[in-house]
């Protein structure tokens, strides 16, 4: 569900406060922990460190991401993979396919030497 247009983007106040008056050269990064707010055009330029449950991930805003919220571009989860058993068979056999065909390739070179 979208934000009602009359109430506009939502901007953390504490996060607009860091950035009043500050050249996004001269700030460094900006340490925070709203991963809701919104990134509003006055934000171009600056690096947020956005927390993501562990550390602060460094994201450097561009004027592609206006709009969007600082949690999108600092991922909190991390993805392992898919799959179970037959695919960790699948994927044995594929390094297994490799090796041999390494070797295969080394003693082709070895014996035309």
């Amino acid at each position: 569900m979208t934000r009602s247009v009359s109430k506009g983007p939502f901007v953390d106040f504490k996060l607009l406060k860091k950035i009043t008056g500050k050249k996004p050269e001269d700030a460094g990064v900006i340490r925070t922990w709203a991963r809701r707010s919104q990134i509003s055009p006055e934000m171009i330029g600056f690096t947020f460190g956005v927390h993501n449950g562990k550390s602060h991930m460094d994201v450097l805003v561009t004027e592609e991401m206006v709009g969007h919220r600082l949690g999108e571009f600092a991922p909190s989860k991390r993805f392992t993979r898919h799959g179970g058993k037959l695919q960790k068979a699948t994927d044995d056999a594929k390094k297994q396919a490799e090796i041999t065909a390494a070797k295969a390739a080394r003693t082709t070179t070895e014996n035309k030497i």
